[in-house]
């Protein structure tokens, strides 16, 4: 026992590391605003949420997801990147993405504190979970961090080969781009809710054939499926270069989710700090040409206490604040998810209305002595002769901003020959009804009443005209106002 003891008082290693477990508490920030405005100890009704999804899922199988497959949607490309904000306009949605948790994106460039804010959110500093942070370039792969049972590292070639996640469409990318991906489970409150996604630092002296794999490609299929972007700063980086000027071109059309952050605000004096803001909105305005600019939040987002003669109480409540805009998404998901999948069946529906319009006009152009080939070449290379597109318009619930760009049809019939697509009024069955009338009343009752539904039990003081507008088109934030 003696020896025990003495071992205890006189052992230098273990006093050290006492009193450095001491220093760092006495340093952290207290982080229970944090759970308190995620609501992260709230319970919630996992079996309507559940309920609600699952009609959803019934909702697109039954209605859009027989069009989709009858007129090829998938196989409809769009040439601008800004011309369906929030979607590719040839991707089909999946169950996996349906199911999916919103998702949180961060981006930058290197060393401007994306991990270490991952980090702070999920507590994971000085744990063996933490991502790893640094003065250099640190991450250089993407890295999701997700919710699971138990704590465990996902290879990316695991995560794309999984078709119940809504990852698999990434093995487009290749080989090389999915020894760049991993993903992390752990069994985190707000992991059941979202999920974060961490991508490398821009370097603007580096090509992207160095990094092996189409970065910018990839940059866009996570930004069109982020439901909230923070692109973070720090005071010594502003610079913006040409592989940021085109992020930020590819955040075209997505204003709305993105969050701008200024991090490391404690590290300069108040007066350097205005200068700073105001150099970062400098840099910035040429990128973002929208008469509502993006939210800054200015703060140091890391566990550790601000430093001593800043600005404390502010970069408290633009903390919280930041934290408020992450928690409206996350009690939002639903109803995006449906507003989404709405928009998605009316761009099906408006696809298959124009096919079916190519083939009608083609079918009455043809005579016996026609030449197939020359007579559709004639109609694929100039539709207004033959009002393809002004025929669709005269229909009811169709805009002319969601109409797809004609060279689009060129490709798309180069691939799929008219012939393959029978007309929409031949698509009916006596047991499954007409496709048409299916992804109508998707789009004009049962999806708003779902939506209607949803409200109604959020705000059961409310009338369902006053929660769905009484049938108007709910507001949908992957369009643009």
């Amino acid at each position: 026992r003696d020896s025990e003891t003495t071992s205890c008082v006189f052992n230098p290693h273990r006093d050290l590391k006492r009193k450095e477990e001491a220093v760092l508490e006495s340093i952290l920030r207290d982080r229970s605003h944090i759970e308190e405005t995620l609501r992260l100890a709230a319970d919630e009704k996992a079996g309507d949420y559940a309920a609600a999804l699952q009609r959803l899922r019934k909702i697109y199988h039954n209605s859009i997801r027989p069009m989709e497959q009858a007129y090829k949607y998938n196989e409809l490309r769009q040439h601008e990147i800004s011309a369906y904000p929030g979607r590719t306009l040839g991707d089909s949605a999946t169950d996996g993405e349906i199911t999916s948790k919103p998702m949180v994106l961060f981006l930058g460039p290197w060393s401007v504190g994306k991990s270490s804010m991952v980090n702070y959110l999920l507590g994971l500093q000085d744990t063996p979970y933490q991502l790893y942070t640094g003065a250099e370039p640190t991450t250089s792969e993407f890295t999701v961090i997700m919710h699971g049972e138990k704590i465990r590292t996902v290879e990316g070639i695991v995560m794309a080969a999984d078709s119940s996640r809504s990852f698999s469409p990434l093995e487009k990318f290749g080989q090389n781009f999915l020894e760049k991906l991993v993903g992390i489970e752990m069994p985190h409150k707000l992991l059941e809710r979202v999920t974060f996604v961490d991508t490398p630092g821009i370097i603007e002296n580096r090509k992207q054939q160095e990094r092996g794999y189409p970065f910018n490609d990839v940059c866009q299929w996570f930004i069109d499926r982020a439901d909230l972007i923070f692109v973070v700063f720090d005071p010594t980086k502003l610079d913006v270069g040409l592989e940021l000027e085109m992020l930020f071109r590819q955040l075209k059309g997505r204003e709305s989710q993105i969050r701008i952050i200024l991090n490391k605000a404690d590290s300069l004096a108040t007066q350097d700090l205005m200068r700073v803001y105001g150099a970062l909105f400098w840099s910035l305005a040429p990128l973002i040409n929208v008469t509502e600019p993006p939210r800054v939040y200015v703060s140091s987002f890391w566990p550790y206490d601000y430093a001593p003669d800043t600005s404390h109480e502010l970069f408290k409540r633009e903390e919280i604040s930041l934290l408020e805009d992450l928690n409206q998404v996350i009690e939002n998901r639903l109803e995006n998810k449906i507003a989404f999948i709405r928009q998605h069946g009316i761009r099906v529906r408006i696809h298959a209305l124009l096919v079916d319009r190519y083939v009608q006009t083609f079918k009455e152009k043809m005579s016996f002595f026609s030449d197939p080939e020359l007579v559709f070449k004639e109609i694929v290379d100039d539709p207004d002769k033959f009002y393809i597109f002004k025929s669709i318009l005269a229909k009811t619930n169709v805009s002319k901003f969601d109409l797809p760009n004609r060279d689009a049809y060129r490709d798309f019939f180069g691939i799929n020959p008219v012939s393959s697509f029978k007309q929409l009024s031949a698509q009916c069955s006596y047991m499954g009804g007409c496709l048409l009338e299916k992804i109508e009343r998707a789009i004009t009752h049962e999806l708003p009443s779902l939506l209607g539904s949803i409200n109604s039990s959020k705000n059961p003081t409310l009338s369902s005209c006053e929660a769905t507008g009484c049938g108007e088109k709910p507001k949908n934030r992957y369009r643009r106002n």
